[in-house]
Order: C-alpha cells, then sequence, then structure tokens
C-alpha cells in the first residue's frame, strides 16, 4: 500500500504564527481605542453644540439668556440651573412642565414630581467618556450629574448684599442680553467639559471682601481652606458653581492637590456657597476637566465648538471667561 503523507505545522511555524498575529492584535488595538475615542470626542462635541444652541433658541423666544441661578426669595428660591431652563429647546419639553420654577428642586413638599425631575438621565448633559455616569442616590431625592458646566467668568462669582456678579456668560439673578458680550460672543465661553463628583474644597469664608484679586496659581487658593467634599458636579438641576458652572481661574486640566487622611484629591474651590442670606462674597476656581487626553471642550456663545489644549495661555484662557474685559483674545 502507498504510504499517505500528512501535512502539518511543525511547533516553530506555529509559534511564529501566534507570534505574528499577537503582533497584528497589538497594532490594532491602539487604533481601535483611538477611533473610539475619536467617537466619544465627536459625540461629546456635539452635545456643547446643541446646548449653546438651545440657548440662542432661548434668547430668540425671550430676548435674553437664562440666570444662571436664581435666588428669588430667602428661602433660596428655586436654584434651577440653566439646564434646567433650557429644557424645551433639548427637546425635553415633557420633562420641563413638571418643574414648578416657584420651587427650590429639591422641595417634594409643595412640588412632590420634582423626584422624578432630579433624577432623570439627559443624554446630551452626559459626556460619554464619563466614567462616573451614575445618580447619586439619596433621599428624598437622587440626582444625576451633567459633564457640561455654564461659564461664570473668572473668579468672583456673587456677593448678596449689593447683588454684584461675576463676569461670565451667565450670571446670578440676571438674564443678559447681547449687547452684555462686549468681547463678543465668538471669545466668550458658554459652556465647558467638568467631571462627575469632582472633589473640593469650599466654604472657609475667605476671601472675606470684594475685590479679592485673582489667584497666581493652586497654592493660593488651597491656601484659603475649606471643608473637603466629593459630590460636586453631580445635579444636573443646581444652578450653583459646584454643581453646574465653571471658572477660568486655572487652564483646563489644571491640578489642584489637596491632601486630606493620607490621600490626595484634584480639587476645585468654592470660598462660600452661593446665597441670597450670605454676608460674604463667593469667589471659586471650578476648573474645565476632561477625560479626552490633553483638552478640554467648550462651546462659544456664538455657537461654535472648540478643542482647547490643557496648555493654553492662561491669559487667553481668562479672556474666553470674561463677556466684557475687552481683551484681545487670539485662539490656538
Amino acid at each position: 500500500m502507498p504510504r499517505t503523507h500528512r501535512h502539518a505545522f511543525t511547533l516553530v511555524e506555529l509559534l511564529v504564527v501566534i507570534a505574528i498575529i499577537g503582533i497584528l492584535v497589538a497594532l490594532l488595538l491602539p487604533a481601535v481605542q483611538a477611533a473610539r475615542e475619536a467617537a466619544r470626542r465627536g459625540s461629546c462635541s456635539n452635545n456643547l453644540r446643541q446646548m449653546v444652541l438651545a440657548t440662542h433658541n432661548y434668547m430668540d423666544t425671550l430676548s435674553c439668556v437664562p440666570p444662571a441661578v436664581c435666588f428669588t426669595a430667602p428661602s433660596g428660591g428655586g436654584n434651577w440651573s440653566v439646564h434646567a431652563r433650557i429644557l424645551p429647546y433639548m427637546e425635553q419639553l415633557n420633562l420641563q412642565n413638571l418643574i414648578d420654577f416657584r420651587f427650590n428642586y429639591s422641595d417634594v413638599t409643595n412640588a412632590p414630581q420634582h423626584a422624578q425631575v432630579t433624577q432623570m438621565r439627559i443624554a446630551a448633559y452626559v459626556c460619554p467618556s464619563e466614567v462616573k455616569a451614575v445618580p447619586r442616590v439619596g433621599s428624598p431625592l437622587t440626582h444625576f450629574p451633567a459633564s457640561y458646566g455654564i461659564n461664570y467668568g473668572t473668579w468672583f462669582v456673587y456677593y448678596a448684599p449689593s447683588g454684584a456678579t461675576g463676569n461670565g456668560a451667565f450670571v446670578v439673578n440676571s438674564k443678559l442680553t447681547d449687547s452684555a458680550y462686549i468681547d463678543g460672543m465668538s471669545n466668550t465661553i458658554a459652556f465647558g467639559e467638568v467631571k462627575a463628583y469632582q472633589a473640593m474644597i469650599r466654604n472657609s469664608g475667605l476671601p472675606a471682601t470684594v475685590g479679592a484679586p485673582l489667584p497666581s496659581g493652586p497654592a493660593d487658593v488651597l491656601a484659603f481652606g475649606g471643608t473637603l467634599g466629593t459630590t460636586g458636579h453631580t445635579e444636573w438641576v443646581d444652578g450653583k458653581v459646584h454643581e453646574t458652572g465653571i471658572t477660568t481661574t486655572f487652564a483646563p486640566n489644571t491640578k489642584v492637590i489637596f491632601s486630606s487622611s493620607g490621600a490626595d484629591y484634584d480639587v476645585d474651590f468654592i470660598s462660600r456657597g452661593e446665597s441670597i442670606t450670605s454676608t460674604v462674597p463667593t469667589y471659586a476656581a471650578v476648573t474645565s476637566r476632561s477625560f479626552h487626553p490633553g483638552i478640554s471642550q467648550v462651546a462659544l456663545m456664538d455657537g461654535s465648538v472648540r478643542a482647547i489644549p490643557s496648555t493654553i495661555d492662561l491669559a487667553t484662557w481668562r479672556g474666553l471667561g470674561s463677556r466684557d474685559g475687552r481683551e484681545v483674545v487670539t485662539l490656538p
């Protein structure tokens, strides 16, 4: 009988094939990850564009932008965010119909339906790269975070005794008209990225006077002190700066490291929470932070969206945070 010859891989050939496959996979994975990140970044950019266009639709209807937050009574008024006020222009009219703006979002006695509102996840308010896009469960309310904050300005936010407000695109208790944007809408940030469950130090009451200079660096704000918290940017309904705001005190993604109990936290700083009854001003270094490497995306008041590098010149960044500083700004 003729001998049958069987062809098969030798061990060496098999190992070579496996090595080649391993190399190809190693080359492919970064490309796949880069493609996914590009898609997430594009989706994030689209979210910002929807929000600023909704703001323009609000302006077309009411001839002004929404207040950053509105304190209408010693009890705190509504405290509702810009995010809540532009809902009809984000195709969320039915959700806004549940809101009674006469009462605080936390008032479930006079407006029990607010419990339905605060827990809602608005897809356009959440960056697809956010790693903590989960509700903050509480009683009586559960909240959902937002990935985008309104521009409160460079540093100063609010002083109740005089009603003085900051220099951002949105301000406390006031509805700005387009004439307020002296620097031009193409040179003023409307919204910027933030991270959910942001650590912060707050309520030291310092600086205690109006007119405090801008901090020169993170060490300056850390020196003011405060109490550590880890629930910043967890309530999309709340208009206060630590929840739905940014300031341009520091460049995007600047680390402000605060050590507590043997752990390090990258923190925001709020001197005192905004309140109609507060006797000291509110200053805030609430930094725009992003999960997109090396940048933070912002929407400008003219409707455009830009990816701002973390290395941007600080004077340029602060100029973008001011609506009326008369700075000459050249975007990178």
